[in-house]
C-alpha cells in the first residue's frame, strides 16, 4: 500500500481524491498520466483511502469502472486493512461490490481485526443480504474467524438475522464452530437473543443441541436467563437435555427462578430439569425465586419440588417421558406430520378428507420423518387412536396429543383459564363486596397560552455561567449574574405541584405562587402541596407553605388531613410542628381513622407518645368499630401497644347517670347536638361596614388644594409629568441563593438523623411501608 510521503506526493494524492469526489474525469486522467508514477494506487496519509475506496463508498459505478481501467488495484487496503469491496459491502452497495468482485478482487482478505468481507455484510437490510450472496458467489470464506475468536456464523446469530444465518448455513458454515475465548456456539448466541428462527435454522443444519461453553452453560441456560420461552420449547422439540448443570451449579431452572419467569419454570421442571438441586451458593431454584420476590416462579418451583419428592418416595408419574418428548416434537413439526399424512388420505370431491389412515401407514409415516419414538410406542399410539379396531388411525386426533398427555403438560400461553364454580357448579353464597371507586379529579382545562392544567406548574431551572459562578462562589450581588443576557434559557418543562413539594423544590413552588397559583392547589387525588410535603416528611417545605397561608386542615379524597400524612411518614418533629400550628388532632378520615391510628400503623412510638401526651383520644372508633388499641394490637410492635394500653387503662370508666343522686333535669328545649361528620369550615363574610377601613378621602364639602396655574400649564405642555416615572431596574434573571456544598452535606446529615441512614439507598422505604413489609415477611416465614 503506497502511502504519500513527501509534500509533492501528498498534494497530488489529495488533488486526485478531490477530483474523484467531484467526478472530474479529465483532471484524474491528467494526474495519473503526468503525475507521480502509480498515483492511481496511492493513499492519503490520514486514513489510507485511495480513489477506489471513495468511489466504492459512494456507489459510483462509472467512477469505479473508470479507475479500474486506469489501473487501480481493487486489493489496496486503507490503514484499517479494509479493501474497497469491504467498504462497498459495509454500506450495502450491491452495484459497486459486483463491479469490484468481477475485477478479480481477493475476497479472502481480512482487515486489521481479522474480519473478512462477510463480516461487513452482517446488517439487517436486503441490500446487505444481496452483498452477502455476491461475496459468497465469488469465493468469500464462510467459516472465517476474527482475531478475537468470533466465528462469522456466531456474529450473525448474535444479531438475530435469520436470513443471514440461513444463507451462511446453505453456503456450508459449520453450525458447531465455537467462540475461541468463551466456547459458545452460534446456538448459544441465538438462544441468548431470543431469535427462534435462527435457533430453528441452526438446529435443522445439524447443530449439537447439547453443546456446552467453557463454563458448562447450555443453550437453555442462555434462553432461561433472558426469558425466551419459545427458544426453550424449540430446544426441547429437538431433544435437548434441559437439565444440564453449569460449573457454578446452576441449571436453567435456577436462572428462570432467579429472573421470575414462571411459565419457563413450569416447562423446565416438567421436562426433567432437577428442582431440588443446589448451586454452589447452596440455593435451590425455589430459594432464588423467593429471594427475588417472584411469586409466579416461586409457586411453580414449589410444585416441582413436591412432585420430585413424590417420585423419590415411589410415586407414579403423571406422564410418560416419551409422551412429553413426542408432544414437544409434534408442536414443532405439526405441518410436516400433516403433509406426509395427507399423502395417504387424498381429498374428496368436496375438498374434505377422511382423517383416517391404516396403522402400518401411520407408523411408516412417523418413522420416515424421524419421529423420536420407538416402534413399540408408535404401535401403542396407533391402538389408542383406533378405539374401534378398524385399522383406521385418527391422525388429526393424534396431532392434538389429547389421548396420550394431560393438559398440565401442554403449552398454553396468553390464555387465561376459566375459573370453575363451587361444588356441583353452584356459586358460593356470601356477602357481595362492592368495590369503592377512588374519587379522582378530572383533567382540568389548559391554562393561558396553551399550558397544561393548573396542577402542573413550570419547573424552575437555575442556570448560570459556570465559569464565573457556582454554589460555592456566588456573585457578590444577585444582579451581578448577567448570564441570562448571553446564555440561552433552558427549555420550559412542567411538573406536578405535589411532586415539587415532595422533592423540596422551593424555587418551583415560589415561582408558581408568584404567577398566581393557589397555595392549596389540588392534584388528581385532591392532595394539596402541604399534604405531599407531610407525606414525605419534608418539614422545610411544610413550614414555608404554612407561612404563606396553606390550609392546615384541608382534606383529600379520603378525607385525610396533612396531620394524617405526617403521622404515616413517622416524623415526630413534623407532627409536633403541625400540632403547634393548629392542626386538628382527632380528625377522622372517610373510614374513621385518626392521626393516632396512622402513627400506630407506622409503628413509631415517639409519634404515638407525642399525640397521646397532647390529648389524642384513644377511644375513638373507625367504621369497623376498632379503636386505637385494636389497631395497635393488629399492626404495631409491643412497645407501641404498651404505650396505647397504658393510656387506655388511665381513662376513667363511664359514669351511669341513672345511679347518680339528685332530681332529674326538667325537659326543655334541647340544643342541637354537634354533627359527627366533620364539615369544612366556611369563613363568614364580615360586614362591609366593619371591613372597610376608615376613609382617608376628603369629604364633599372639604376645600380642595388648588394647584398652581403655572404647574398646570407646564403639565399641559408636557414640560413636567405629574406622575413620577419608576426607575426600578428589573434584571432578566437574578441569582437566587443556592445552598453551598457544606449546606448540602449538613442537610444530608440531618436527613440521616430524621429518616435513618437507609435514606441514602435506592431501596429506602418510608416508615409505614417498611413496617408493613417486615410484618408481611414475618408472616410468610411462618407459613413456610
Amino acid at each position: 500500500m503506497p502511502v504519500a510521503q513527501d509534500r509533492l506526493e501528498q498534494l497530488q494524492v489529495l488533488k486526485l481524491l478531490q477530483s474523484v469526489r467531484i467526478e472530474d474525469v479529465d483532471q484524474i486522467e491528467k494526474l495519473t498520466t503526468h503525475g507521480v508514477p502509480y498515483l492511481i494506487n496511492y493513499s492519503e496519509p490520514e486514513n489510507g483511502e485511495t480513489g477506489l475506496h471513495l468511489a466504492a463508498c459512494k456507489n459510483n459505478e462509472k467512477m469505479i469502472s473508470f479507475l479500474l481501467n486506469l489501473g487501480a488495484s481493487p486489493n489496496m487496503v486503507d490503514l484499517k486493512g479494509r479493501t474497497p469491496a469491504m467498504r462497498a459491502a459495509e454500506f450495502g452497495h450491491t452495484q459497486a461490490l459486483t463491479l469490484l468482485a468481477e475485477a478479480d478482487t481477493d475476497l479472502t482478505l481480512r482487515d486489521s481485526e481479522g474480519k473478512g468481507i462477510l463480516f461487513y455484510c452482517i446488517q439487517p437490510t436486503k441490500r446487505h443480504l444481496e452483498c452477502l450472496q455476491i461475496a459468497l458467489k465469488h469465493g468469500a470464506s464462510v467459516n472465517s474467524v476474527s482475531k478475537d475468536g468470533q466465528p462469522l456464523l456466531y456474529v450473525a446469530a448474535e444479531t438475530g438475522l435469520d436470513n443471514m444465518v440461513a444463507a451462511l448455513l446453505i453456503a456450508g458454515a459449520d453450525p458447531n464452530r465455537a467462540h475461541a475465548n468463551t466456547g459458545q456456539t452460534a446456538l448459544h448466541a441465538a438462544s441468548a437473543t431470543g431469535s427462534v428462527a435462527c435457533v430453528r435454522e441452526i438446529l435443522e443444519a445439524g447443530a449439537d443441541c447439547d453443546a456446552l461453553d467453557s463454563e458448562n452453560n447450555h443453550s437453555a441456560h442462555r434462553a432461561a436467563l433472558n426469558g425466551h420461552f419459545e427458544v426453550i420449547r424449540v430446544l426441547a422439540a429437538y431433544g435437548a437435555d434441559l437439565g444440564k448443570v453449569a460449573l457454578d451449579g446452576n441449571t436453567p431452572l435456577h436462572y428462570a427462578g432467579q429472573q421470575g419467569f414462571g411459565p419457563i419454570c413450569k416447562f423446565l421442571s416438567q421436562r426433567g430439569c432437577p428442582s431440588m438441586l443446589k448451586n454452589k451458593e447452596g440455593k435451590t431454584p425455589r430459594l432464588l425465586a423467593k429471594d427475588n420476590e417472584h411469586k409466579d416462579a416461586l409457586k411453580e418451583c414449589r410444585k416441582a419440588e413436591k412432585q420430585s419428592a413424590k417420585l423419590s418416595k415411589g410415586g407414579s408419574r403423571t406422564a410418560e417421558p416419551y409422551a412429553i418428548r413426542l408432544y414437544d416434537w409434534i408442536q414443532e413439526h405439526e405441518q410436516k406430520v400433516l403433509n406426509i399424512c395427507y399423502q395417504f388420505d387424498p381429498e374428496e370431491e368436496d375438498g374434505s378428507r377422511k382423517g383416517k389412515m391404516t396403522k402400518d401407514n401411520f407408523v411408516m409415516c412417523l418413522q420416515t420423518i424421524n419421529c423420536p419414538v420407538d416402534v413399540e410406542d408408535l404401535n401403542k399410539l396407533a391402538q389408542i387412536h383406533d378405539p374401534n379396531k378398524e385399522d383406521a388411525v385418527d391422525y388429526p386426533l393424534f396431532i392434538t396429543c389429547k389421548k396420550f398427555i394431560s393438559k398440565q403438560f401442554m403449552v398454553v400461553l396468553g390464555k387465561k383459564k376459566k375459573k370453575k364454580g363451587g361444588k356441583k357448579g353452584k356459586k358460593k353464597k356470601g356477602k357481595t363486596k362492592i368495590p369503592i371507586p377512588i374519587c379522582t379529579a378530572p383533567d382540568g382545562p389548559r391554562t393561558k397560552h396553551g399550558g397544561p392544567p393548573s396542577d402542573y406548574v413550570e419547573r424552575y431551572v437555575h442556570f448560570t455561567d459556570n465559569t464565573r459562578f457556582d454554589r460555592d462562589n456566588p456573585p457578590s450581588h444577585p444582579i451581578q449574574d448577567d448570564s441570562a443576557w448571553y446564555l440561552n434559557f433552558p427549555d420550559v418543562s412542567y411538573m406536578n405541584i405535589s411532586d415539587a413539594a415532595k422533592v423540596g423544590d422551593l424555587e418551583t413552588l415560589k415561582s408558581a405562587f408568584a404567577r398566581g397559583v393557589s397555595v392549596d392547589q389540588r392534584d388528581k387525588y385532591y392532595k394539596t402541596p402541604l399534604m405531599a410535603a407531610c407525606a414525605h416528611g419534608n418539614i422545610k417545605v411544610a413550614a414555608y407553605l404554612l407561612q404563606i397561608g396553606a390550609d392546615i386542615n384541608a382534606r383529600d379524597n379520603f378525607k385525610w388531613t396533612p396531620l394524617h400524612h405526617a403521622c404515616h411518614s413517622g416524623q415526630v418533629d413534623l407532627v409536633k410542628f403541625l400540632l403547634e400550628n393548629g392542626a386538628e388532632m382527632d380528625a377522622q378520615t372517610i373510614n374513621g381513622g385518626t392521626p393516632l391510628m396512622r402513627a400506630i400503623e407506622s409503628s413509631r412510638e415517639a409519634v404515638v407518645e407525642l399525640l397521646i401526651s397532647k390529648g389524642a383520644k384513644v377511644q375513638l372508633e373507625n367504621k369497623k368499630g376498632h379503636t386505637a388499641l385494636d389497631v395497635a394490637k393488629a399492626y404495631a410492635d409491643p412497645r407501641v401497644v404498651a404505650i396505647v394500653q397504658k393510656r387506655w387503662d388511665e381513662i376513667p370508666p363511664p359514669v351511669d347517670k341513672k345511679k347518680r343522686g339528685g332530681s332529674p333535669r326538667k325537659k326543655g328545649t334541647k340544643s342541637a347536638a354537634p354533627s359527627k361528620t366533620h364539615m369544612p369550615s366556611v369563613k363568614n363574610t364580615p360586614d362591609k361596614k366593619q371591613e372597610e377601613p376608615p376613609s382617608t378621602a376628603p369629604s364633599t364639602g372639604a376645600s380642595l388644594v388648588r394647584k398652581s396655574s403655572v404647574l398646570r400649564a407646564a403639565s399641559a405642555l408636557g414640560i413636567i409629568n405629574e406622575k413620577p416615572q419608576p426607575i426600578l431596574y428589573t434584571p432578566r434573571r437574578a441569582w437566587i441563593t443556592q445552598p453551598t456544598t457544606d449546606d448540602l452535606l449538613h442537610e444530608r446529615e440531618v436527613r440521616r438523623l430524621r429518616f435513618s441512614t437507609d435514606v441514602d439507598f435506592a431501596d429506602y422505604k418510608p416508615a409505614f411501608q417498611k413496617h408493613i413489609t417486615l410484618k408481611a415477611e414475618a408472616m410468610e416465614a411462618e407459613d413456610d
